[in-house]
């Protein structure tokens, strides 16, 4: 396989066959989009599955801890990127660790699907969240395996990728959520498990199109140390088994636990980079100049994350989702989204790719992606404090397409310019980095969850809103200097 790899690597690096970029981004684009689908359709109906009674086919917790448990699930899968990272930096190799992250989800959607109450949740989470944050950070690395460094087709090649995430992301809770209103939540599960299995199937059949540097392993751990790295790994585990045994975390905090760790492990990893001896000054420089964005990530993603948890209860609450005498299942609002990024995502390809060095740099574009989400959540002040059915289904649509601009802005710019930034020996590791910042913010929108409810909106939403704005603007200012660190990276 190593030898196949390595004759058709120019081939996978100078083709235009798919959408004038390399075939093998067709590969990996599918196992992506079935990823999304299964992952998307999954949490379209996980929160209301959670809090709606067992008269009702849920669970019964109270709306906050639900809202908690969600949003710590989603920093949880965003901190897993950690693991996968370095497992494909020190052992297997990008490649290999997507294929067995893709597994690893199936698992856990099948115990959502097949295991009754908060022991499927339990298992079912656990499972979805470690193989995701593997297959995350690993597709995106190696996506840029298709590129050579100076390939003017990158970014447009990500918009491309990113188009997949959202087409799986727009069906997976159409069909989960009607299959959970007719059938129940079970069966909506059962589908995000058969999605995930058409998308390893898709991918196995692909492996051999990729380019041999996707399956290398750039800094292997020496023989000796690999025992050790198994014993911290079962210790981490005792640790967090003991921890949740003695009642110190419990399903109410959760969400604290997720945050402060993901902050211990982003303040490791820039530590851990920045100290390296393996780096260049110019690869340190680079690293410095992400933090700024590493910092409006976590803020543009605390409100974007908001669509599973606040907005969720938003449209249960006080949505109007009557569609001509049929009331729209709840989990069809987070398709709304994806709907305008498979729309907008090759227009903004298109646009990047005219404007060619013309382009606003990578800072602006986070500037402007995270001033223009807290736009969004200002949106909502009008519609605030409203009873049942309050809200127009249009007012939604709106809202969601200035989430979307903000999104487009931000997301796949953040992929293409973390492997620009990354140092060579911390490629993947870098891309991990990224993903912190969405941990984090994920996280950050559970706990922030907590405090929302329909008395207090017009402060929720003008407050988060008003700050979001506030960092656009001051990374905007700063952009210059930021552009100074980055060495060249635009």
């Amino acid at each position: 396989m190593g030898d196949q790899r390595a004759t058709s690597e120019p081939d996978a690096r100078n083709d235009h066959g798919f959408f004038g970029q390399p075939r093998a981004l067709a590969n990996v684009f599918g196992v992506e989009m079935w990823e999304r689908f299964s992952f998307y359709g999954m949490q379209g109906i996980l929160l209301i599955y959670l809090y709606y009674s067992v008269a009702d086919g849920g669970l019964g917790m109270p709306e906050a801890a639900a809202a908690g448990i969600v949003g710590a699930y989603g920093g949880g899968v965003y901190l897993s990127t950690i693991l996968g990272a370095w497992i494909a930096d020190r052992l297997l190799g990008s490649e290999r660790v997507l294929f067995f992250s893709a597994i690893v989800i199936m698992a856990g959607h099948l115990a959502l699907a097949l295991l009754p109450g908060f022991l499927g949740v339990g298992v079912g989470l656990v499972l979805v969240a470690f193989g995701s944050g593997g297959l995350k950070a690993n597709a995106t690395s190696v996506v840029g395996t298709l590129y050579a460094p100076d390939d003017v087709r990158r970014d447009a090649g990500f918009s491309l990728f990113y188009l997949g995430i959202n087409l799986g992301g727009f069906l997976g809770p159409i069909l989960t959520g009607l299959l959970q209103s007719t059938l129940g939540f079970h069966w909506g599960f059962g589908l995000a498990a058969l999605g995930m299995a058409i998308g390893l199937v898709q991918y196995s059949f692909g492996r051999k199109r990729l380019p041999a540097e996707a399956s290398v392993v750039p800094n292997p751990l020496p023989r000796g140390r690999i025992g050790l790295a198994i014993g911290v790994g079962v210790a981490g585990v005792v640790v967090i088994a003991v921890l949740v045994a003695t009642g110190l975390i419990t399903a109410e905090n959760l969400v604290v636990w997720v945050i402060g760790a993901t902050i211990v492990a982003a303040i490791a990893y820039f530590a851990v980079i920045l100290s390296s001896r393996r780096i260049t000054a110019v690869e340190r420089s680079r690293v410095v100049g992400f933090i700024p964005l590493f910092v409006a990530s976590v803020a543009f993603w605390s409100l974007y994350q908001q669509q599973f948890t606040v907005l969720t209860i938003y449209s249960d609450k006080q949505l109007d989702r009557d569609v001509f005498g049929w009331e729209m299942p709840v989990s069809w609002v987070q398709s709304i989204n994806p709907i305008f990024i498979i729309i907008l995502s090759g227009v903004f390809a298109a646009i990047w790719t005219k404007l060619g060095a013309r382009q606003p740099s990578t800072p602006v574009k986070f500037a402007l992606g995270t001033a223009i989400m807290g736009v969004a959540f200002l949106l909502f002040i009008p519609f605030a404090g409203g009873g049942p059915n309050s809200t127009p289904l249009l007012a939604i649509v709106g809202i969601l397409f200035v989430f979307t601009v903000a999104e487009l802005l931000l997301s796949p710019v953040g992929l293409s310019v973390t492997t620009k930034l990354a140092p060579e020996v911390f490629h993947t590791q870098m891309v991990a980095l990224f993903f912190l910042s969405v941990a984090l913010g994920t996280a950050i929108s559970g706990r922030l969850a907590e405090f929302y409810s329909a008395a207090t909106e017009v402060a929720y939403f003008g407050v988060l809103g008003g700050i979001a704005i506030v960092l656009g603007l001051a990374l905007a200012l700063g952009s210059r200097g930021v552009l100074r660190l980055m060495r060249g990276v635009r």
